[in-house]
């Protein structure tokens, strides 16, 4: 009896193992050896699809499960049989130079080759959610593209890549102390916050393009069909105005192929702030139409609230621009940044940062009333205050002008 319990015991153990493994073999197979993933892709003569994934972020989690735990046999899994898998879970080590890509993403693709030539990305995010753009229709049509593109690399059709020195976290002084010498995982939103404190304090930092990094293109005034890669859902403002319809494929962005959003997110960060007009091409029924689009004011503007940047000053309070026809009755520059309080946050009160009160109207910071960039209070303070530091307001309360200190605060985010 106890020899029948046995065998039956072990022949379920067996069935299970063999099931389990069966199961496995029925998945894609990832590597998780950058190197190793090189020398295969050039064995093999297969593109590659490198994921960086931030393992301790919620963000992201249910694609990259589907992901990674995708049937060979289905649709997706037929396209990706077709690459070299590369999962990277930490940044130790990575050229940040050759990937770069918005380092508060939770997850981020890069199609590319052994010979690192990059075809193009996949991912990116907006202020809505980590998950905007990671739609796995839109991730078929870029695995697709891919193996397009890398054959026309295979047949020399494809210009040549002009790559930036190698920059490595280890390069950056205080990422290395605090993260990398104490054996800590490299965490992607760390190499970007630490790479912006370390410019900071070299004063280097340019906050314009170092802190309002990767615009959201619906501030261009167009909104794409998301499972359909660079379809556009919707144009509005300076993106109607140039002419660009619903239904048009972006195919180009200041004369560069893009083939995802993150591609044209990427170009897009690479604009000059200062800069008047981008050019966009679109395919509209078989024939390429060029653009050229006028940048609004303050295009490159976003809610930095997801960032949690150690170089972005809070304040605790929000506040509304006084129209034209308030300036001029208090006899304030039309083309200032004058706003009036409508909300102060509790933390105000908590962290001591200013006595601030609804209705209160600010008509300066540090004695200046208008900035070239801006109309926003706020952007003002966080463009030319350091985090942490003090300001001076100049604040209209009962019709009494005076002055107020502004303590901002510095955050930090897991490090």
């Amino acid at each position: 009896m106890k020899m029948r319990i046995f065998l039956m015991s072990f022949f379920a153990v067996s069935a299970s193992l063999f099931a389990e493994t069966n199961t496995d073999a029925e998945k894609v197979k990832w590597l998780h050896n950058y190197d190793q993933a090189i020398q295969q892709a050039k064995e093999t003569a297969k593109p590659i699809l490198l994921e960086f994934r931030c393992a301790p972020c919620r963000n992201g989690r249910q694609f990259d499960a589907q992901l990674v735990h995708t049937k060979l046999n289905s649709t997706r899994g037929k396209l990706m049989s077709q690459y070299v898998l590369l999962r990277i879970t930490t940044l130790t080590g990575i050229d940040l130079n050759l990937f770069e890509f918005d380092r508060h993403n939770a997850l981020f693709f890069f199609v590319m080759n052994a010979d690192e030539h990059i075809y193009m990305r996949f991912g990116g995010r907006d202020e809505r959610s980590a998950t905007t753009y990671l739609n796995f229709d839109s991730l078929n049509l870029a695995l697709t593209q891919g193996l397009e593109q890398h054959e026309l690399y295979e047949q020399g059709k494809l210009p040549k890549q002009i790559r930036k020195d190698p920059f490595y976290p280890r390069d950056i002084p205080t990422l290395k102390r605090d993260v990398i010498d104490k054996k800590r995982c490299v965490e992607c939103h760390l190499v970007g916050d630490h790479r912006a404190t370390q410019k900071e304090t070299e004063g280097s930092l340019d906050k314009l393009k170092d802190m309002f990094v990767y615009p959201d293109i619906r501030n261009l005034g167009f909104e794409l069909d998301i499972p359909k890669g660079l379809k556009v859902a919707k144009v509005t403002a300076s993106a109607k105005v140039s002419g660009m319809l619903p239904g048009d494929l972006v195919t180009e962005l200041n004369n560069k192929k893009v083939f995802t959003f993150a591609d044209i997110q990427h170009l897009l960060n690479t604009v000059d702030r200062q800069a008047k007009k981008i050019q966009i091409s679109v395919q509209r029924k078989g024939k390429t139409v060029p653009l050229k689009l006028t940048l609004p004011d303050q295009w490159w503007l976003t809610d930095l609230t997801h960032r949690y940047w150690s170089i972005d000053p809070l304040v605790f309070f929000k506040a509304q621009k006084l129209s034209d026809e308030e300036k001029q009755k208090l006899n304030l520059p039309l083309d200032g940044f004058a706003s009036k309080i409508t909300e102060v946050d509790i933390n105000a009160m908590l962290e001591g940062a200013h006595d601030l009160e609804e209705g209160d109207i600010v008509v300066s910071v540090n004695k200046v009333q208008k900035d070239a960039v801006t109309q926003d209070l706020i952007t003002h303070i966080k463009l030319h205050n350091r985090a942490g530091s003090s300001t001076s307001l100049g604040v209209i309360r009962s019709g009494k002008l005076q002055e107020m200190t502004l303590k901002t605060k510095q955050q930090q985010y897991r490090k």
